[in-house]
């Protein structure tokens, strides 16, 4: 077999392995998160969650990446045999600053619930802080599944994501 089938073939192995999937997931939700805060008026603690929004999609795309790539041994320090534990500390993080940022937009949606009324005329951002709120939510999850499943594959003493 060519060696650029063997390549391509690993590339759909990682993509349709668990976590590409997850890590997919993670790129798109977390993108969809601060695209729809960044493309709306914001201000005071929202910036926290535009901050976390777009470091860990940022981190993420950049572990995507390297794994997708097979790429992660020549990262010093936290690559090759450290790869997996640097993608449950990387996950771990994410599913423990999510939580703040899902609670400043459920406080800043519950703030704005009052434009939602029929007969407001002004603009109001309640569906947009909604639907950050949703986002969060569901990206924050998705980070809590990654950590665990990642966990266990370093618990069970395996050393790559794949």
């Amino acid at each position: 077999m060519p060696p650029q089938a063997q390549e391509k073939r690993s590339f759909l192995e990682f993509l349709k392995s668990f976590i590409g999937i997850v890590r997919v997931l993670q790129i798109l939700l977390g993108a969809g998160l601060w695209v729809t805060i960044a493309a709306n008026k914001y201000e005071g603690s929202i910036h926290f969650v535009l901050f976390v929004a777009v470091l860990f999609w940022l981190l993420t795309l950049a572990i995507f990446m390297l794994t997708f790539l097979d790429k992660q041994d020549l990262v010093p320090i936290v690559g090759g045999e450290r790869w997996l534990l640097t993608n449950v500390i990387h996950d771990i993080s994410a599913t423990l600053l999510y939580p703040s940022a899902i609670g400043i937009m459920i406080y800043k949606t519950q703030k704005v619930a009052y434009c939602s009324l029929e007969g407001y005329k002004h603009k109001c951002l309640y569906k947009v802080y909604l639907t950050a709120s949703v986002f969060a939510g569901l990206t924050a999850a998705v980070y809590l599944l990654s950590a665990i499943y990642c966990s266990c594959r370093k618990c069970r003493g395996e050393q790559t994501v794949v």
